[in-house]
């Protein structure tokens, strides 16, 4: 992880909310609060087929408060956020293929969510920051790269749009009723604490459970559109930089390693890692096909001069730093 030279303990007894706060990033972003002195509440509504897992706040059960319950929720929302100093906005509804089957729910969790949050934050007299977590879903195909923050948004799915919107409220809220916001375009995202059960996001993972546990690795085509992946570690490194400097206000980052890989050369990297692995290539689903990328990587830049941040830890480190992690806990992420 990147420190350097930068603020940290200015987020020292902060009171900070986590929305999403049992899912993968989110609770990588809780453990880094409470290493940090920060006073941390999370908030999950632990839908299935989602991510949130008790695990994932383990060791930190007794430092942090838990509440079940919905960002939907306006009452909740209201409460929860009455006090905090800092926002961050994880809960998602994440899967691009459900985003297409179930339109409706998207919207609901990603934009009506989303709204709920922020008129929390529109009625609290302490006005959180908040951090939204974006996605490179916002921007569809790209027609240069690296895709930065002026590259212009096409989503190719209902998940990307309502995302795209999700951003919109926030910067309207933000400007509109004095409170700071910024939106972290997350690429792929892999590393401990992310479900491993289903492969409808965090591939990388799902990949290490299939190979550690004897199942087939699937391969949609020749695996040759490209990624740009990076460890949850330097994500939660931006999150917590973006929460503390002023200079992040009303910005939008683009957060990758910067590096673009061949899907193909990914699974490898997996396989190699854990020692074994049957890897099998079959046609791409239609319905996938249609939505899917040929090839994506974020450009640096913006956050490494604004925020001081850069991605520390390459695919190789962080595939086997995942596959130690698992190796200790896998019976508590297969369920």
């Amino acid at each position: 992880m990147n420190h350097g030279f930068f603020p940290y303990e200015d987020l020292k007894h902060k009171h900070v909310l986590i929305t999403g706060g049992l899912g993968f990033i989110g609770s990588n972003i809780a453990h880094r609060c409470v290493a940090l002195g920060a006073r941390a509440t999370l908030l999950d509504a632990c839908l299935e087929p989602y991510g949130w897992n008790s695990a994932n706040i383990e060791e930190i059960r007794d430092q942090v408060d838990f509440v079940k319950g919905d960002v939907r929720d306006s009452g909740l929302m209201d409460a929860l956020v009455d006090g905090k100093d800092v926002v961050f906005h994880m809960a998602a509804q994440v899967g691009r293929e459900i985003s297409m089957e179930n339109p409706h729910l998207d919207a609901d969790i990603n934009c009506t969510g989303t709204l709920r949050l922020l008129e929390a934050c529109r009625k609290s007299p302490t006005r959180p920051k908040v951090i939204f977590a974006g996605s490179r879903g916002q921007i569809g195909e790209p027609i240069y790269l690296p895709v930065d923050e002026k590259h212009p948004e096409n989503p190719t799915d209902i998940y990307g749009i309502n995302k795209m919107a999700a951003e919109r409220y926030l910067f309207l809220y933000g400007g509109l009723y004095d409170f700071p916001v910024v939106s972290l375009r997350l690429n792929n995202i892999y590393g401990p604490r992310c479900q491993m059960h289903a492969g409808f996001y965090g591939i990388l993972n799902w990949f290490m459970s299939n190979a550690m546990t004897g199942k087939t690795i699937t391969v949609y085509g020749e695996g040759d559109q490209t990624r740009d992946y990076l460890y949850v570690t330097d994500a939660v490194d931006a999150f917590i930089r973006s929460a503390i400097s002023d200079k992040a206000n009303h910005q939008v980052f683009m957060i990758g390693s910067g590096v673009e890989t061949v899907f193909l050369d990914m699974v490898e990297e997996v396989v190699r890692a854990v020692g074994k692995g049957n890897v099998v290539h079959v046609p791409f689903p239609e319905g996938r096909k249609k939505i899917d990328i040929r090839r994506f990587v974020g450009a640096t830049e913006k956050a490494r001069t604004v925020l001081g941040w850069k991605p520390t830890v390459d695919l190789t480190s962080g595939i086997k730093r995942t596959y130690e992690f698992y190796k200790r806990n896998l019976d508590s992420y297969l369920r």
